[in-house]
């Protein structure tokens, strides 16, 4: 992939548990991972972490990602704006969304979630944001629809996993292994990673 960026949105009480096992991968992978804040101005995630955003969403462009994340918050309606307005410009130039938890709600207030298949929480809380997209709410740990990722709060790890193959960072059989190695906790498939990781280090 030519566009190797990712970017992952913070902003005061982001979920911080959402979001590490995709951008552990990628880094690892040779992506460069970069926070973006509404300001330069640190946050303080849900479990007290404090990140240093290193882009303000307003110098935020599509064309210079290869992704980007939107991980939930309780902050959420505060952030709404700038966030989703972010989404929306990523989906109309065909670079990929990835949103969990609150971020999901954020993107059913926006509209954005009408007219594609989707998860997230519970149908019952999109439900309650008014929006159009109900009939096509898929009950399912994470949802990929082209350009769209989205996950309910309790699925960080199939949240990465269909990160990972949107952006094809593990062939097929690998990405299987790391998904049953961290969702759960097969070791047989600790050695395929290991396999893969020592391949791709020797090349």
């Amino acid at each position: 992939m030519e566009r190797r960026t990712v970017h992952v949105a913070v902003y005061d009480t982001f979920a911080d548990w959402e979001i590490p096992y995709a951008t552990t991968a990628l880094t690892g992978a040779g992506h460069r991972v970069v926070y973006v804040g509404e300001s330069g101005e640190p946050v303080i995630s849900m479990g007290g972490m404090q990140v240093s955003p290193g882009l303000s969403v307003a110098d935020l462009r599509p064309a210079e990602s290869a992704l980007l994340i939107l991980p939930g918050a309780d902050a959420w309606e505060k952030v709404l704006p700038p966030f989703a307005a972010a989404a929306r410009a990523f989906l109309e130039a065909k670079v990929p969304v990835a949103a969990i938890c609150g971020a999901v709600t954020g993107l059913a207030k926006e509209g954005l979630l009408d007219d594609r298949p989707h998860t997230g929480a519970a149908a019952e809380v999109l439900a309650a944001t008014g929006y159009r997209g109900g009939g096509h709410y898929r009950e399912t740990d994470a949802c990929a629809d082209g350009d769209l990722i989205t996950a309910g709060p309790t699925e960080p790890v199939a949240f990465a996993r269909e990160i990972l193959a949107r952006l094809e960072v593990y062939p097929p059989k690998v990405l299987d292994a790391w998904f049953r190695l961290f969702r759960h906790s097969d070791a047989s498939a600790y050695g395929v990673l290991a396999a893969h990781e020592g391949a791709s280090g020797a090349a």
